[in-house]
């Protein structure tokens, strides 16, 4: 599998991180309005407020912009799962309540990178970011079911991620979201707890 387009530069210098993450965040506010087809580096740039050849200072093309977009968003989901103070039986609500701020908080980029991540695997680094959910997931649940089974842990993730898209999508209604989210996790999590 090829590797997931670079960025050609990180900046270090206080401006330089500041144009990077203007080009980035005017990539997200163009997906936010439902026109994925039109996103061009051209289109970027403009809504960044920078001229096309610096963008190209920072990115070779819009898919690495995608790729430092998809790894910004992910960072922010793993800082809040990575910030869960264990809270025992409370544990699996902060859980969800993650889940669910990362899906809301903007809900069409949410549902855009979704689509555009299906089609655009980042390898290994996908990889390790799942098993870094994993790993601090089984390990704030193990207190309250017991060890997991990697796959139960998986299939958990699973279940809750496809009723937060769901409600994300408008399939499911929100209100009463994480009261379904729990129930559902709380009712599979105790029978594969409770089986071994």
């Amino acid at each position: 599998m090829s590797a997931a387009p670079q960025a050609r530069k990180q900046p270090t210098q206080r401006r330089a991180i500041e144009t990077f993450a203007a080009i980035v965040e005017a990539a997200a506010r163009i997906l936010e309005t439902g026109d994925a087809e039109a996103l061009n580096t051209n289109r970027i740039a403009e809504r960044a407020g920078v001229s096309v050849g610096t963008l190209y200072q920072y990115f070779p093309d819009k898919h690495a912009i995608l790729v430092a977009l998809i790894r910004r968003e992910r960072e922010v989901l793993l800082s809040e799962l990575r910030a869960i103070q264990d809270g025992g039986e409370e544990v699996l609500q902060q859980m969800v309540d993650v889940s669910i701020r990362h899906q809301f908080a903007r809900p069409r980029l949410a549902a855009a990178l979704e689509h555009i991540e299906a089609s655009f695997p980042m390898g290994e680094e996908a990889d390790e970011m799942a098993r870094e959910i994993a790993s601090i997931s089984s390990g704030l649940l193990a207190r309250r079911f017991g060890p997991l089974d990697p796959t139960d842990l998986l299939t958990a993730v699973i279940i809750a991620r496809s009723l937060v898209n769901a409600a994300g999508e408008g399939l499911l209604p929100e209100a009463g979201l994480r009261e379904r989210v729990v129930k559902a996790l709380e009712g599979y999590l105790r029978a594969v707890s409770s089986r071994d």
